[in-house]
């Protein structure tokens, strides 16, 4: 319960969010070395020079998604899994994309350990998206980009929604959240955040 309290004091409020992420068990997701430490408000290391996110952080993230039971969701950016993992019990499908095999491998394992039969993980260059499974309802970037990627903005359903970390360098990031309209886009600054960068091709 000090897990979800600390998730409503920096803000996560949202119902349905503290309900999934109060049904994923972080502790699977790190790496053994790190398993104590699962449950604090801080980012750990899982493998490539990679993170796991700070719960708070993927909560805020996941919150303003506001994704509904029958959106198809991207991730690009797939991690430990944990994201793709809470986001399962909130969407119809989830598709992830990440450039290390090695993390993919990893994810799909946990996934296939906890029944969770609504997400497809590919290795792949995040930055192009999945053109093929395009559009999507709702689209979330857990690596920082100059800008909103066009090949991502492109994949997005008008009214879908498109969560992500912006900046140009690893000081000065922003929490975005970009609606796509009839005839354009709208940008809300939500978070000054810090994420690994987004980085084209695979690993």
């Amino acid at each position: 319960m000090q897990f979800i309290y600390t998730l409503r004091a920096r803000g996560v409020t949202d119902t349905r969010t503290l309900r999934a992420m109060e049904r994923v068990d972080r502790a699977l997701f790190v790496r053994p070395t790190f398993a104590d430490r699962a449950y604090e408000d801080v980012p750990l290391p899982i493998g490539a020079g990679q993170t796991i996110s700070q719960p708070s952080v993927v909560g805020i993230m996941t919150q303003a998604l506001d994704v509904g039971e029958r959106d198809k969701v991207l991730e690009v950016g797939t991690g430990s899994g944990y994201q793709a993992a809470i986001l399962s019990h909130l969407a119809r499908r989830v598709y992830t994309v990440d450039r290390h095999r090695g993390l993919v491998a990893d994810a799909r394992a946990v996934f296939d350990a906890l029944g969770i039969t609504n997400i497809t993980a590919f290795t792949a260059d995040g930055s192009y998206g999945l053109p093929e499974q395009a559009p999507f309802d709702r689209i979330i970037v857990t690596a920082a980009a100059e800008d909103a990627p066009s090949p991502l903005l492109a994949q997005l359903k008008v009214g879908g929604i498109m969560v992500l970390p912006v900046g140009q360098s690893d000081h000065v990031q922003s929490l975005i959240r970009v609606i796509r309209l009839e005839n354009g886009f709208d940008y809300e600054e939500l978070h000054p955040v810090r994420f690994v960068p987004l980085v084209a091709g695979l690993a």
